[in-house]
């Protein structure tokens, strides 16, 4: 009798470079750990506000830091991430707000999509730094993960809609709840417990509480598809 998967929730904003690398590991380990992997689109502006946190870039160090240390990270992780050459502008002024509430859309109409829809706005911002802020680029982001133009239209439509607004307040304050200060968070339910983890770099110790085995950021499996 095969076991009942185990469910993670992903919380992320494509905004975030870490909860691309967090996104890339989860999904390539979903099948190998047999979890029920459920992403959850949020807005990481509204996580730090309620927290009291700021973007670590705002400090001169830190944005040095993190530079350097998200070009290895995709590296090592085989995610090519590169920074926007005016990285203030895309984290401090345009923001995600419409990125994620289209996002929040696919997954309430299409939610199948939502993991390639959200790779390819991650590829968008974070790979080939390209606009997620402007209509048109969600749209081009949308049709190259396989939507046709009438479904992303139909969806870009929907995301000033109080459905689509308030499903993606409620899953930014269900982040917050289970104690989310940034994002990537990985929230694991198992046997009774809920456990929270922050960032992309817990993802030995969630194979400790599952019970699993960690291979590293791309395990043989994947290797071999590479």
């Amino acid at each position: 009798m095969t076991p009942v998967p185990r469910t993670l929730e992903l919380f992320y904003d494509v905004l975030s470079p870490y909860s691309w690398l967090g996104f890339e590991v989860l999904c390539r380990y979903k099948k190998l750990w047999n979890i029920n992997l459920q992403l959850r689109p949020s807005l990481i502006a509204a996580i730090m506000k309620d927290s009291g946190n700021q973007p670590p870039a705002l400090l001169p160090r830190k944005a040095q830091y993190l530079q350097n240390d998200i070009r290895l990270l995709g590296q090592h992780i085989q995610v090519p991430i590169q920074f926007p050459k005016d990285f203030f502008s895309v984290i401090l002024e345009k923001g995600s707000l419409s990125a994620m509430r289209f996002l929040t859309a696919v997954n309430l109409e299409h939610p199948k999509m939502l993991e390639k829809v959200s790779r390819e706005l991650w590829m968008r911002v974070w790979s080939r730094d390209e606009d997620i802020s402007e209509p048109k680029s969600i749209l081009a982001a949308a049709e190259k993960a396989g939507m046709s133009t009438e479904q992303a239209q139909g969806l870009l439509e929907k995301i000033s809609t109080p459905k689509v607004k308030n499903e993606l307040r409620d899953t930014t304050n269900a982040a917050c709840k289970y104690g989310a200060f940034g994002l990537p968070v990985t929230v694991a339910h198992l046997d009774g417990q809920t456990h929270m983890l922050f960032g992309s770099d817990r993802m030995e110790l969630l194979a400790h509480l599952l019970g699993e085995k960690w291979m590293g950021p791309v395990p043989p499996a994947i290797k071999a598809k590479i």
